[in-house]
């Protein structure tokens, strides 16, 4: 039996989850899934320029867990791209996504786990007034 997987920190969530080719039908379209832990590893790494020791670190895996993922992920999306197929962005259920925020009055920044329609007071001088983003180190 396969140990459980860990829980994998998530700071960003996309936008837009589904890419397509342009001009073809839905129906005439294979897709291809790429998971929000592989969206993570190739932000942090591809676009972000992160070493695989410090992006490994902010998701919580190892550094060769993370080569794993990146691997699967530019595989993925590699496929798209050749075979025209549709791009679809689905997280796991065990991700643990953070947002974070920056208090207006005091500066102060922190993160918190990712809950909608949720507004929370600065730790450090209890104001409600702050601006909100997901994390991108």
């Amino acid at each position: 039996m396969p140990r459980p997987k860990r829980s994998r920190f998530i700071r960003t969530i996309p936008a837009v989850t589904y890419f397509k080719p342009r001009g073809i039908p839905m129906s005439q379209l294979k897709e291809v899934c790429l998971g929000v832990d592989e969206l993570e590893a190739l932000r942090l790494c591809d676009l972000e320029g992160l070493y695989h020791d410090k992006a490994a670190e902010m998701i919580g895996v190892s550094r060769q867990t993370l080569g794993r993922i990146l691997e699967q992920a530019r595989k993925k999306v590699i496929e798209a791209l050749v075979y025209g197929k549709a791009l679809r962005i689905e997280g796991p259920h065990d991700a643990q996504i953070f947002t974070q925020y920056t208090c207006r009055s005091c500066l102060y920044q922190w993160q918190e786990p990712f809950v909608p329609k949720k507004t929370p007071c600065c730790p450090k001088c209890r104001s409600e007034e702050q601006t909100n983003g997901f994390v991108s180190k």
